[in-house]
């Protein structure tokens, strides 16, 4: 069979859209490591069972499928999501990434781990922390008066300078602590002496016990603020030379004598409070780290905005408590003569560092701190949150809060532990199953097993255009490339990385590079002068290497989605370069609306699944030639969306319909390409081709019209009475 016959748009849409909501919940093994848009898991399997099952996926999705023999590879690894798809069915896998981490973390994924050896080595480690640094992570509860209770998180503010007097302030943007969501009322912080306030009506706060009057807005307004002792108005980035200063001004602790009170536990930091940051601070001034990295933020399109606010080194992100917890647990790490455990724990700090940083945001709604990387770049807040380096533990076991070592131990006890007994999820109407499916695994051992090794696993950290393959011998290619001046995955991995090359030294196996950053990594990025023409060739060159490797009739198959249809005249022109026809160009949802680098921007949670061959057959119902026949397919591929439980957008149309002009391009302009053309000529007629066809004004008349008339009102949903049949197949 073959994935344009096979694949299910709205089963498959139907198990992304769940996935997407809970991801770790459905593919575990993603919380190894933090890495960037994640493609779901369920999408990938779909594709995969499509391609090389004998039946339709709804009836082998929940079975046990080996593919055993076949090979697969992926050029932009990243995450590794089609790699540990296909190795978990059977198939062999080759996978190449720029960026040292990708590779680094895909390998942690897909490694055998000893997990009796890694929990007994993880309590051990946090025996350690809690006798070295535990004290620094309590305070008192003005409740109970208990002395040595948990905190969970410690909020503080930005200081201001002013230019004028040279006194300090707080810039506080607004004054609530916590919504009436998770906690019976708001909590307002007083502008006067700091205390905190419950508040049953924002809109009428009332007065703090100081008699000063309560407000929710703070005094940061579009970057500038009064300062409060001479009224001088400020502008960001509000200090001096050098990174900004913090305040501690509030405490969210955990009490469990205190189960019946309704709510979060918050206090005003008190003089012991104050006490411990001190101690921390001179407990760091009297040592000389041996882990903790130096380095510069280099310039870049994300770092530069720390740059602006002062930062120069890694280093001044992090508090002197945090500076300290690092340097204690990495002389812990260091010791482990394991290297697979050191390789392990060494992981596990690496992606604790986004939690134990000062550019964490504290989520007012959630209650729960927000890591770095939650809006795919360097935020630079006024209000930030330091996590409880160990975490906590309820009486169950169960961690309470995040960004600890506990939670970090128990997801990566849970994605290993996924390895050896992968599973599917499964809903009978709201009833969700969770299905074991024997006989898969993850990695290139069975250690349920004695059967010898039936897969090989080849992961390479080279530039994909340097990914030599022998000819014909590949049965697919499944990847995920970058979405052209999306996510700048080198600027952003380099926070991570350094801190792990530190820990285990450059010498050991795969950080031997000095930097995630590379001159040829194909994303945009105005820093680096890296455009729309950069990023079309070396597109362009990888999919020809890959076209060149694989077998007959087999497969390149990719998702992509972008606001702009200038991105989609690169991936035309990387398929017509690599001599291939675009015989699907399949919808399916990809990441989840409230992401908060996504919700409200009108950006697309759909992917196209880009289908190519060389030769192979395409559905003659797919192939139109204006806007009217595109407006009918459109139609059709949101109705089964919406059968999958999904409500798409103005955006999502959008990239649908990007999607099909992308292939009807390519279909058009196959027979006359010439690869000898510039890459601006390539792409300018590619932009024509497609305007051609249809434009998306001429679309949306088109859906107007359509019977029965579209009824998209207020990125609602309509509903058509057939369903998208396949007829018959025109062969290429």
């Amino acid at each position: 069979m073959s994935i344009e016959l096979n694949f299910d748009i709205a089963f498959t849409a139907r198990l992304a859209l769940r996935e997407k909501q809970i991801q770790q919940n459905y593919r575990p093994i993603i919380a190894v490591h933090k890495w960037f848009a994640r493609r779901p898991g369920t999408l990938f399997r779909s594709l995969l069972l499509s391609e090389f099952g004998n039946q339709p996926v709804n009836q082998t999705y929940y079975c046990t499928n080996n593919f055993e023999g076949i090979t697969i590879a992926d050029p932009f690894m990243g995450g590794g999501t089609p790699l540990l798809e296909a190795n978990r069915l059977g198939c062999n896998v080759i996978g190449a990434d720029i960026n040292p981490m990708a590779t680094w973390i895909v390998q942690e994924e897909i490694s055998e781990l000893d997990l009796s050896r890694y929990s007994k080595t993880a309590e051990n480690l946090l025996s350690y922390l809690e006798n070295e640094i535990g004290q620094l992570y309590k305070t008192r509860c003005p409740v109970t008066g208990s002395e040595d209770v948990d905190v969970k998180y410690f909020l503080w503010v930005k200081i201001g300078i002013c230019t004028a007097c040279k006194q300090s302030f707080d810039l506080f943007p607004g004054y609530i602590l916590a919504k009436d969501v998770r906690h019976p009322t708001y909590v307002l912080v007083c502008a006067a002496c700091g205390d905190l306030n419950e508040v049953a009506d924002p809109a009428n706060p009332g007065f703090c016990n100081c008699g000063a009057a309560l407000n929710i807005k703070g005094p940061v307004k579009r970057n500038q603020c009064a300062c409060p002792h001479c009224g001088h108005i400020n502008k960001t980035p509000f200090h001096g030379d050098g990174p900004p200063s913090h305040r501690l001004f509030a405490i969210e602790y955990y009490n469990p004598k205190l189960k019946g009170k309704s709510g979060r536990l918050f206090k005003k930091p008190d003089a012991d409070d104050i006490a411990r940051v001190e101690e921390a601070q001179r407990l760091w001034a009297a040592i000389y780290p041996s882990y903790v990295p130096e380095d510069d933020i280099p310039e870049g399109d994300e770092t530069n905005r720390l740059h602006r606010w002062g930062y120069k080194r890694f280093c001044e992100l992090f508090n002197s408590r945090q500076l300290l917890a690092l340097e204690t647990v990495a002389s812990f790490i260091a010791q482990i003569k394991d290297q697979r455990l050191r390789r392990a724990f060494a992981t596990n700090f690496s992606d604790l560092l986004r939690y134990q940083n000062m550019l964490c945001r504290y989520d007012t709604m959630a209650l729960k701190s927000l890591d770095i990387f939650s809006i795919h770049g360097f935020p630079v807040g006024y209000v930030q949150v330091e996590s409880n380096f160990l975490g906590i533990r309820k009486d169950n076991g169960l961690p309470v809060g995040s960004g600890g070592w506990i939670n970090i131990i128990e997801k990566y006890s849970k994605a290993k532990q996924y390895c050896t007994t992968p599973f599917e999820v499964a809903f009978q109407g709201k009833r969700k199953k969770t299905i074991e499916i024997d006989g898969e695994w993850i990695g290139e051992h069975n250690s349920k097993s004695s059967k010898p090794n039936s897969r090989t696993v080849d992961l390479r950290c080279v530039s994909a255009t340097n990914l030599n393959l022998p000819a014909n011998s590949l049965d697919a290619v499944f990847t995920d490339p970058p979405y052209y001046g999306m996510v700048q995955y080198g600027e952003l991995m380099q926070f991570c990385y350094i801190w792990l090359r530190k820990l285990l030294g450059a010498d050991f196996p795969g950080l031997d590079q000095t930097t995630t950053r590379h001159q040829d990594e194909l994303t945009g990025n105005d820093t680096a002068a890296r455009g729309i023409d950069h990023f079309a060739e070396g597109l362009a060159q990888v999919y020809s290497l890959m076209a060149s490797a694989l077998k007959s009739g087999a497969p390149l198959v990719f998702t992509y989605h972008h606001n702009q249809q200038e991105a989609y005249f690169a991936v035309a022109m990387a398929i017509l370069d690599a001599d291939l026809i675009c015989s699907a160009s399949l919808p399916c949802p990809a990441e989840m609306g409230g992401s908060i680098h996504i919700h409200g921007t009108g950006s697309s949670i759909v992917d196209t699944v880009f289908i190519c061959r060389r030769r192979g057959s395409t559905a003659r119902s797919s192939l139109f030639k204006n806007a009217t026949q595109l407006a009918r397919l459109v139609q059709n591929e949101l109705e089964e969306l919406s059968n999958a439980g999904m409500k798409p957008t103005e955006g999502d149309i959008r990239c649908i319909a990007f999607g099909h002009l992308t292939r009807m391009a390519i279909w058009n302009l196959k027979s006359s390409w010439d690869t000898d053309k510039t890459t601006e000529q390539k792409l300018e007629r590619i932009r024509n081709t497609m305007n051609e066809i249809a434009t998306l004004d001429d679309l949306t008349i088109e859906l107007e019209y359509l019977d029965p008339p579209q009824q998209i009102i207020n990125f609602g949903l309509f509903t058509v009475p057939e369903a998208r049949e396949r007829h018959d197949a025109v062969t290429f």
